[in-house]
């Protein structure tokens, strides 16, 4: 089954999210699976069924009440975002395993560069060292999956107290430019586009 990228540069949360509702909205049983690279300008963002609480101090960051599952993140420059536009309900798969795909697609990938991570059956997400470097959040839509991962790679950490991340108060979060790794999105995003690739087709 065809699997279409696009890489979308920096581009507005809200504008992307917008476009993924569109895109699932309007597509059929023929429609090609997409994958979306982008990154965006400074931004929180808290779940469907998300405290507001979880945002601590905002700041002059929006905030965006979006529809994905998962409680509040933060989204900046610097941070790999990959959406995932998949048919489950073509491709057989279930939301809980495609968390995990997602999760291990990071988790390989940090391992190509040395760094040792991990997921959480009770916190979804990737973590090195008990700090958080990756997440998951994903909406279900007639049998079609939108949102995704975002895998902190060359981005300020600091907006990340202002919240609870992902509704943990004293989560501590890292990046791969913590772990002394210094990578383009870009070239971070090939080897978990890969790694999905091989999975989903």
């Amino acid at each position: 089954m065809t699997i279409t990228m696009r890489r979308l540069g920096r581009r507005d949360y809200c504008q992307t999210w917008q476009a993924m509702r569109d895109f699932t909205e309007q597509r059929n049983a023929q429609s090609a699976d997409e994958l979306w690279i982008t990154e965006h300008p400074p931004v929180y963002t808290l779940g469907l069924n998300g405290k507001r609480e979880h945002i601590l101090d905002a700041g002059s960051i929006p905030v965006v009440v979006t529809d994905r599952g998962g409680q509040a993140t933060y989204h900046g420059p610097g941070q790999l975002v990959l959406y995932v536009m998949l048919d489950l309900a073509r491709r057989k798969i279930g939301i809980r395993e495609l968390v995990t795909l997602l999760e291990q697609a990071m988790i390989s990938s940090l391992a190509a560069y040395g760094i040792r991570a991990a997921s959480r059956a009770e916190a979804p997400g990737v973590y090195v060292s008990g700090r958080k470097i990756g997440s998951v959040g994903l909406r279900i839509k007639k049998g079609c999956s939108y949102h995704g991962l975002s895998l902190n790679n060359q981005m300020q950490l600091q907006p990340f107290s202002g919240i609870n991340p992902c509704g943990f108060p004293d989560l501590q979060v890292t990046s791969l430019a913590e772990q002394g790794v210094l990578v383009r999105n870009q070239e971070l995003a090939v080897p978990i586009i890969h790694y999905l690739k091989q999975r989903l087709t």
